[in-house]
């Protein structure tokens, strides 16, 4: 087994672990921490039933991001939308034999790659644009977007610019989901992207990212608007109330 092989096995063993681990922490303390107050954006939904109705119309749709602005909600619905068509792609990768869907969806998944730069463009945009979202953003921030953007721009040229051996790739996927280790070729295209998703994958639980689960434990959004007919009370309060 080469050195190549056991290194980018290794990357990818403790970049899954640092995902998987960081994004169990994060979530469990997102789903500890109390909510002290009624505080839904309103308007706002009555009932349980119409709270859960919308965080999947926020999470589907970015729902308030379209009512503050157009312009971003564009670039984001574009980005979202091709970033899901990627990874759908992606599942070739690791399935064998591929489902029929997934094979069918390869073309629209290759053709979302541009998508995707075009979003994270418009999104990196903005930050140099708008003088008020300029101010307020940090190194951290355009590093993401320079990651992101590195990803789809090096998966791209493995189609269009530098062809690599898709067979060893996925030879090599599936080894490491049972550890059975199977060689990696040598591409510099192939290896940066992957090194970059590792990365990824790496700092997601660190940074801002964790918007995606993030977003089920907003109290603006997953609150009923019920104040007057029910106390909200949190778990720690109710507790002092008690002595």
């Amino acid at each position: 087994m080469s050195a190549l092989t056991l290194i980018y096995a290794g990357l990818f063993y403790a970049a899954a672990a640092l995902l998987i681990g960081g994004l169990g922490y994060k979530i469990a303390q997102y789903a500890r921490t109390p909510a002290p107050l009624k505080i839904p954006t309103t308007p706002a939904p009555t009932t349980a039933a119409g709270a859960a109705l919308r965080v999947a119309r926020e999470v589907a749709l970015f729902e308030s991001l379209f009512k503050a602005n157009k312009w971003i909600w564009l670039f984001a619905s574009l980005f979202h939308a091709a970033l899901l068509m990627v990874l759908l792609r992606h599942l070739r990768y690791f399935l064998e034999p591929v489902p029929a869907w997934v094979a069918w969806i390869q073309p629209f998944g290759m053709y979302a790659g541009f998508g995707m730069v075009a979003g994270l463009g418009g999104l990196w945009a903005r930050r140099f644009l708008v003088e008020r979202i300029r101010y307020i953003s940090t190194i951290s921030d355009h590093l993401m977007l320079a990651l992101l953007v590195a990803i789809a721009v090096s998966g791209l040229a493995m189609k269009y610019v530098s062809h690599t051996d898709i067979v060893a790739v996925k030879a090599f996927m599936l080894g490491l989901m049972v550890f059975d280790l199977q060689p990696l070729p040598a591409d510099p295209n192939l290896l940066l992207h992957l090194a970059l998703v590792a990365a990824l994958m790496a700092v997601f639980p660190l940074s801002k990212l964790l918007h995606a689960p993030g977003i089920f434990f907003s109290p603006t959004r997953n609150q009923a608007d019920t104040p007057r007919e029910v106390r909200h009370l949190a778990p720690w309060a109710a507790e002092l109330e008690k002595h």
